[in-house]
């Protein structure tokens, strides 16, 4: 959440990796890592699709949203992500093309299985 929505580096290899079609998979806060990531064209990685992060809900639970620098659900939301997600704690993961995002780290486990579904595809 710090760290990640701003790294040059990480910005770079993910637009690389969309735009090469390889798959990309992240976890809880780790979506963080799309917020500022586009295609060569300047569309944000995250417009349109399916995805999944700590909700905004879970973040105010854990009383953690006073600490963050934004709230993820509401940023993916802001940058056009169709934001998907289960109940609070839950295991929730979603995959749209080869884009595979979790809710929580319950959600590890089926995030997994679904970047395993996407590299045989």
């Amino acid at each position: 959440m710090f760290d990640f929505p701003d790294s040059k580096t990480l910005q770079y290899v993910l637009q690389q990796f969309a735009e090469e079609g390889k798959v990309i998979g992240s976890v809880c806060h780790g979506p963080s890592g799309l917020v500022n990531v586009t295609y060569l064209d300047g569309t944000p990685l995250v417009k349109d699709k399916k995805v999944s992060a700590f909700t905004d809900s879970e973040e105010k639970e854990m009383q953690l949203d006073e600490h963050m620098p934004f709230m993820l659900e509401s940023k993916l939301r802001e940058k056009g992500a169709n934001f998907e997600h289960g109940d609070n704690w839950e295991d929730y993961s979603v995959r749209d093309g080869n884009l595979v995002t979790g809710q929580n780290p319950q959600s590890s486990r089926s995030a997994a299985d679904q970047v395993v579904d996407a590299l045989e595809s």
